[in-house]
């Protein structure tokens, strides 16, 4: 089935592509290295390489005192804010597939509003303006999560949408014919289904949360970008190696999220959990097969 659906998705290359496509694949890769040769060398030409400016990454202060605090505290953030922004987003998908315009609007005009406001002006906002409300000052930890959940939690609401209309409808209707009521519907075959379809974009999403975190410096958040890049370059007169180091920690910060994310997906795979419809359907299919079953043993008798 899969080989089918894959023929009739993806045309294979002939000779010709085939030959063109390694071409094209020598020619980028010669470009690639040519252009990283170059920055190299300009690097170097402004003795960005010396041993002087890259000395502090091997001591352990450097460490303990700047980078692994304001990775901590990206981490921290991102999780707590990954977490709320996937509630949002069910939250506010399901909201706007609700059949009721007094639940279906207002959640659109929500997901629409902080999808359209930069996220730079939201966490600005949420830091000077919240406090003129509650009177009492707004820890910029939950400044910056505040932020990421609602922007990033209302593009995981449009992405959890399409992934439920992507559901067959069969699926659904499947379950309503068993007697499930709506939100057994959504919760048990739909929503599932949905996410198990859209993980690509989700985790694609989590990433930029994950990156988005470095616009809390700007409200004095002590995360990566703050305290291993800017602090500590200000103190060791390292800007440029210290932005290197930091952009590797976020390649393999970012890696390892994409890297368990498709563990989980080949887990859900392997697995095949089966929505409860199925079943459902199976246990409706026995009990039709048996009464009527018994309807014959009757009309014979």
């Amino acid at each position: 089935m899969s080989s089918n659906t894959d023929a009739v998705l993806y045309d294979h290359p002939g000779p010709r592509a085939k030959t063109r496509n390694a071409v094209l694949t020598v020619v980028f890769g010669i470009a690639l290295v040519a252009l990283l040769w170059w920055i190299y060398r300009k690097f170097d030409e402004k003795n960005q390489w010396e041993g002087a400016l890259w000395r502090p990454f091997l001591e352990s202060s450097t460490w303990t005192d700047y980078i692994l605090p304001g990775l901590w505290s990206t981490i921290s953030a991102a999780a707590v804010a990954m977490v709320l922004s996937l509630l949002f987003g069910l939250i506010f998908s399901v909201g706007r597939l609700s059949e009721h315009w007094w639940l279906r609007i207002p959640a659109g005009a929500v997901v629409e509003f902080f999808r359209a406001v930069p996220l730079l002006l939201m966490i600005f906002f949420i830091f000077y303006g919240i406090p003129f409300l509650t009177e009492e000052p707004m820890p910029p930890f939950w400044a910056v999560v505040a932020g990421l959940t609602l922007y990033n939690g209302s593009v995981l609401a449009e992405a959890f949408r399409a992934g439920i209309h992507a559901v067959p409808r069969g699926q659904s209707e499947a379950g309503y014919a068993i007697g499930m009521r709506k939100y057994q519907v959504m919760t048990e075959i739909l929503v599932p289904q949905a996410a198990r379809a859209m993980l690509p974009v989700i985790v694609s999403q989590l990433v930029v949360l994950v990156k988005d975190t470095a616009l809390g410096y700007i409200i004095g958040y002590t995360e990566l970008l703050q305290n291993g890049v800017n602090t500590l370059g200000a103190n060791f007169g390292n800007i440029v190696a210290a932005a290197i180091v930091a952009a590797v920690i976020y390649v393999l910060l970012n890696a390892s999220l994409t890297f368990f994310a498709g563990l989980l997906e080949r887990r859900t795979r392997r697995t095949g959990k089966a929505p409860r419809v199925a079943a459902a359907d199976n246990d409706a299919a026995d009990t039709a097969v048996a009464a009527g079953g018994a309807g014959a043993g009757l009309s014979q008798g």
